[in-house]
């Protein structure tokens, strides 16, 4: 049997690493209930353990790739994953809230640099068109199941361990994905020498900061003053970053990269998945453990279905490509999107598994035909020169696409529940469905229980109506303004400064 190449096994430990990535994402959302308990976590320092990660991965995702192309991608690459595991650790061994939300934030750090350097060896490593696609496809493939997977591993973990397991699994991936980084990862760097542009470091760190800060805030409520004030100051500073980033000599990133229309609208459609696939793992989980009646376990394995979808659209995306273009590809994955959310928009308290699982599998699918096609339609027009920082630059609009899209569809998704408790519309069953299921157990009130559920399913069925829409903007979108590129014979390699495996 002929072994696979280096190179393809070096992207087999990227995968992995963002795999811990994908798991780390949504893992904590199971073991939370509990760490509340042990560490005497009031709902502020619980809100912190997210809020933390969330912030420090969207400041420095943007530093991060502009040092990876100026210093070498692959050291910086090593650290960041060294520095993951090491976190994961403290995480795990933290005794106090306050220790955890440091430990947290050190994890975001490590994070937000690999993110974008796991990405942006990949031209280095496949210059060849259809081998970078199906690179990307296999990198983000691996992102995307590590978030139905963290609930599966999450409640697993805690039927027979301590909460500290739902971090400590990361340190071994992690030291695995470190070996095979060092062993068979090109290094890859600019083949200029560029100084570091300090000033724009500092401005994108604290205009990134403020924006996801102020939609952190206003998630929980869109009437809290400072959250639209931090917000707007985050707006203001990043609008002096980019004209900072215009007129200085050594730009930390370049903002012709949104001429490009390649791109430009790669990175748009990320943005649109992004928000409606956040709400989606915000809001189904609820679902499955309140109103279906199934523990933290069970509500991660039926998020399998999503994976089968998932896994089932990408092996669709690498033949379809060759044939329909992104032109073809990219509709028809929003398309099967907007109808799969369409399908979960007719959700009713009374539903059964079996639908859920349905639409569920179509999302999967259309996820794996939009993501991956919108990846490489994005990153094939990067060079060498402009890996670090073009990678950054999206996966810092896609985290801020997920959080802006977290606190609106959240937003929508509670003021209807809200609405929908007529005369119930008291805390702490308005707090949310789990409370509210929760004072109705209590209670042996069946009336309240099922007021609850219904008023929860409505306001799901209102958010997932909104995921459709943006669904179907996304088609229009691609299906108008996608061109998809025609190849070219005897293509040059990039020529950005790398040393090839394989």
């Amino acid at each position: 049997m002929k072994m696979p190449s280096p190179r393809w096994l070096a992207l087999g430990a990227l995968a992995l690493a963002m795999l811990t990535i994908g798991l780390d994402t949504t893992v904590l959302t199971v073991a939370l209930p509990t760490m509340a308990l042990d560490l005497n976590a009031n709902t502020a320092a619980l809100q912190w353990f997210t809020a933390a990660y969330t912030l420090a991965l969207a400041a420095l995702m943007i530093p991060a790739g502009a040092l990876g192309d100026r210093y070498g991608r692959k050291r910086f690459l090593l650290f960041a994953l060294a520095l993951f595991g090491v976190a994961s650790a403290a995480c795990a061994l933290s005794t106090t809230a306050a220790e955890l939300i440091a430990a947290r934030a050190v994890l975001g750090v490590a994070a937000a640099a690999m993110m974008p350097l796991s990405m942006s060896v990949l031209p280095s490593m496949f210059p060849e068109p259809a081998e970078r696609q199906r690179a990307l496809t296999i990198w983000v493939t691996s992102t995307a199941i590590g978030l139905p997977l963290g609930p599966i591993v999450g409640g697993y973990l805690l039927r027979d361990f301590w909460w500290g397991s739902v971090f400590l699994i990361n340190v071994p991936l992690v030291i695995i994905g470190l070996a095979a980084v060092a062993a068979l990862v090109p290094e890859s760097r600019s083949a200029q020498a560029f100084r570091i542009d300090l000033v724009g470091v500092v401005l994108s760190v604290i205009g990134m900061t403020g924006l996801t800060y102020g939609f952190i805030r206003l998630g929980q409520g869109w009437g809290d003053g400072l959250g639209w004030g931090v917000v707007a100051a985050g707006v203001a500073v990043l609008a002096g970053f980019v004209a900072w980033q215009r007129r200085t000599e050594h730009p930390l990133i370049d903002l012709g990269l949104f001429r490009n229309r390649g791109f430009a609208w790669g990175t748009v459609h990320m943005i649109v998945i992004n928000f409606a696939m956040f709400g989606l793992f915000f809001t189904v989980p609820q679902y499955f453990q309140a109103v279906l009646g199934v523990d933290s376990l069970g509500s991660g394995l039926r998020l399998l279905p999503l994976i089968a979808g998932l896994l089932v659209g990408t092996r669709v995306t690498d033949r379809l490509l060759p044939r329909l273009g992104l032109r073809g590809v990219l509709p028809l994955g929003f398309a099967i999107l907007a109808a799969g959310l369409a399908l979960g928009a007719l959700t009713s308290a009374g539903t059964g598994y079996g639908y859920t699982a349905v639409w569920i599998t179509l999302l999967g699918a259309g996820m794996g035909l939009v993501m991956p096609a919108a990846m490489g339609m994005a990153m094939g027009e990067l060079d060498a020169q402009r890996a670090g920082t073009g990678s950054a630059l999206l996966q810092a609009l896609r985290q801020a696409g997920g959080t802006i899209g977290v606190a609106i569809l959240g937003t929508v998704l509670a003021t209807h529940y809200r609405s929908g408790l007529g005369d119930d519309d008291r805390a702490p069953i308005s707090d949310g469905v789990n409370a509210g299921v929760a004072v109705a157990r209590k209670l042996s009130d069946a009336a309240l229980l099922d007021q609850v559920r219904t008023a929860f399913v409505d306001s799901m069925d209102l958010m997932l109506w909104v995921c459709a829409a943006l669904c179907v903007a996304g088609a229009i979108l691609a299906a108008v303004f996608t061109r998809s590129p025609k190849p070219a014979a005897g293509q040059p390699v990039d020529a950005g400064e790398s040393v090839h495996v394989g």
